[in-house]
Parts: structure tokens; sequence; C-alpha cells
């Protein structure tokens, strides 16, 4: 077993991720998607709608994951988890669950990332939730760095898809509102955007196994029923991604990915003031299909942004996106501003469990930025190490204040010019700093 500043150091150490995205691999995921309409057809089950056409990514894309942390993987699915009410608590430690991985990955620069001796242990008890969960944070870091090359002059925010549509629809049988009754929705959506510009928004599933490249095909199939469930636009022209990551017991692991092009998905009309409280709607569910000749067709399941929405889709995605940075920044009174009742305003107020709260009053400089935020102590291999998660101090406060469009624009004049590496020195341990000004670090304490 490696002591534990042997797991921090190798938190830090960037290794090379192989990704998979052929004609061949859509192929193969078109024959399981048949052969599930298949077996669906024979126990008298619904035929699922899928995104048609799913298509390889450009090879030109297919190198922007070649080198990345264990570290940044885990930032990007912890960060991705904040809003999720996965757990029995109500507070806001959601994403410190991304903290079991820390010791389920290895690589180096000269190698490909693999699943480590306590990750392959892992993988026999908990294959479903490791390789679910890892597999979300190797998806979501790949979706952003190729929708950034694609969009070069643009910012891509990460939204959690679930917290945004609750704000407009009715999920479960829980929400007020009319019910949706559809299970199968995008687990995010990335909207790449400029101040004062039209936006464009992706959705994207992301799924992970340990079984093989068999079970992968599957995953992908069923990713693009998830993904067809929302439409921005008209009919069938929203871009979408979709992932699964393979992480195999011996040998590195692969991200299998594929796409959906589309001229729609774009928020093209003048938005809303993103200072000002959002309020939930009651959209009617359903995606209105084109007319055959004179006679209209009844809306598929799902949940359609027309045109009257974008101005209001738009400000969703803002405010739920600040509202996952000021929980990741552990600031309860901060997210409460951002979120509605339906989108879950009460699990970020009253009373939280034991150890679920996470309190924003730490403070810490990186590479000689102040940042604000919430910290974690526990054990790692015998050794006390102290986790922090927060925003940088400036841009938090734009955030505490309600000055969405202030942070906005201060995160896209700054895009390029956040640190790059890998380790702080004094303080010692793994850090990860994303475009959008948020951190993820950890360090051994002094027992």
């Amino acid at each position: 077993m490696k002591n534990a500043a042997e797991v921090l150091g190798d938190l830090a150490e960037p290794s090379n991720i192989a990704v998979h995205s052929n004609l061949e691999l859509a192929g193969d995921v078109s024959a399981a998607a048949a052969e599930d309409d298949k077996q669906r057809k024979e126990k008298d089950l619904d035929r699922l709608r899928r995104k048609p056409e799913l298509q390889p990514l450009p090879a030109t894309d297919r190198g922007q994951l070649s080198q990345v942390t264990p570290w940044d993987v885990l930032h990007s699915f912890g960060q991705a988890i904040t809003l999720a009410r996965r757990g029995a608590g109500r507070g806001l430690a959601e994403h410190w669950g991304c903290l079991k991985y820390n010791q389920a990955l290895t690589g180096r620069a000269d190698s490909f990332m693999a699943l480590s001796a306590e990750g392959r242990e892992t993988a026999d008890y908990y294959k479903a939730l490791q390789s679910g969960e890892l597999g979300t944070g190797f998806g979501l870091a790949l979706a952003t760095r190729v929708l950034g090359r694609r969009y070069p002059n643009h910012f891509v925010s990460i939204v959690p898809a679930d917290t945004t549509l609750r704000a407009g629809w009715a999920l479960t049988s829980r929400d007020s509102g009319p019910k949706s009754g559809y299970r199968y929705r995008p687990q995010f959506f990335a909207e790449v955007w400029r101040p004062g510009e039209p936006s464009r928004v992706f959705p994207i599933a992301c799924k992970g196994n340990h079984g093989g490249l068999s079970t992968s095909h599957t995953q992908l199939a069923s990713a693009s029923a998830h993904v067809e469930a929302v439409h921005i636009g008209a009919w069938d022209e929203t871009p979408c991604l979709v992932f699964s990551t393979e992480l195999p017991l011996d040998g590195p692991l692969t991200v299998h990915t594929l796409e959906a092009g589309g001229e729609g998905g774009w928020l093209d009309t003048p938005g809303r003031v993103l200072d000002h409280a959002l309020e939930d709607d009651n959209v009617f569910p359903g995606i209105q299909p084109p007319a055959q000749g004179d006679k209209p067709l009844e809306p598929e399941p799902g949940y359609h942004v027309g045109p009257d929405l974008y101005a209001w889709f738009q400000h969703a995605l803002a405010r739920t996106a600040a509202a996952g940075l000021t929980a990741f920044a552990g600031d309860t009174r901060a997210t409460v501003q951002y979120l509605t009742k339906r989108q879950g305003q009460r699990h970020f107020t009253g009373f939280t469990h034991a150890a679920t709260d996470s309190v924003q009053d730490a403070r810490h400089r990186f590479f000689g930025i102040d940042f604000v935020g919430t910290d974690h102590v526990f054990r790692l291999n015998r050794k006390r190490v102290e986790a922090f998660s927060g925003v940088a101090k400036d841009l938090f406060r734009h955030l505490e204040e309600g000055r969405v469009e202030q942070y906005r624009r201060e995160i896209y004049a700054r895009r390029s010019t956040w640190p790059h590496e890998t380790w702080d020195t004094p303080w010692n341990g793994p850090v990860s700093i994303h475009p959008d000004g948020s951190v993820l670090a950890m360090r051994l304490l002094r027992n």
C-alpha cells in the first residue's frame, strides 16, 4: 500500500487517456441499439426514440484529452455533483464524494491512465458505482476540451441537466406542475457562450463500465436515448455528445465517444438580466415533431426548448451554474438565491444531518491567487489530510452578491490566464484550477 504522500503525488501526475471514436464504433453502437429495440419489442415495451446518426469525433478533436491528472478528473466529477442531492443528507457536501477515488487511478506521462490496485479491488465490490462516477469525470473533462477547441473564443460551462430542467418541468411525481412521465434525460448541458451573444447548448450523457467494449456499445446506445430527450430549436437539430468510459481491471482505460450534429442548440434571442431571480415555470412536456402535410403529429415524450423559451433557458443555465459554484465553495446563503423551489432550494436551507454539511469559512492561496471555500479533513492511509474546494475570492464576491453578469464577464476575460501547474509547493499537495475560477486541492496535515 502506498503511503499518503505517494498517493498525493500520483494525483498530480499527468497521464495519457485513450480516446476511441471511429466509424466502426458508430456502427457497433447502431447494432446495439437495434438489438435493444428488438428485445423491447419482444417484451411489449415501447421502442425508444434515439438520437439518429451518431458519428465519430473528427481526428483533430480526439487528442484533446491526451494529458490529464487524476485530480483534475476528480475535480470535474466533484463539481458536477454539487447539486445532485444523491446522498441522504441535505447539506452542501455532495461533492466530497469524489474523494473516495483518490487512490483509484494510476499513470505517468509516458503511459496511459488505468485503474490502480485499489481501484481494481473496489471494482470487485462496487462496479457500477465506481465506473459510473469516474465515467462522468472523464466524459466531462473530454467534453470541455473538445468544445473549447471548437469554439476558441468562447467559454464552456457544464451544468447539471436535471437541476436546470426542473425550473421548467415537473420531472418526477414529487415535483409540482404537469408531469413529464419520461425518465430519459441527459445528465448535463454544456453551454458554449460569450458575454452578450447567443449561446449554444449541447446535451451530454456520460456512462462508464468495467465490462469491456461490448458494454460500452450498449451504454452509448442507451445514452443516445437520453440526449434525444431534449430538443433546443427545430426537431432533431440539437447537437450532442455521448461518452462511455471503459475501465478494465487489466489495461488502460478508454473513453469511447460519439456525437450528433445539427444546426440547433442556439439560444439566439436577447437574454434576460442574469442577475434577476429565476422563478419556476410550468412548461407543458413533450417535443413537437414537424407536421406531415396538413396533419399535425402528436408530441413525443421529452422536453422542447422552443424560441419562446430561449431567454428563459439561458437564464436558468446561468443561475444553475452559479448555484453549483457557490455550493462547491460551501456557501448556503449564496446558493439558495440561485435556485427555485422546484430545483431544490429547500435542500440548502435549515437543518442538515451530521457530517453532511459544509461551511464557507476557509481561505487559501494557490499560485498567487486567493481562494475562499470549504474544507474537509479525513484520514488517508492513517495520515490526516485536508481537502479544500472553493472559488477565487474576487469572483466569489460577485456570486455572493448576486452579480452573475459581472462574474461571467470576468471569467470570460480570464479564461486563458489561470495557472496550469498541478502541484503547489507552499501548499504541498495537488491543486486543480478550472477556468470558472473553482479550485480543488488536498494536502497532508501534521498529526
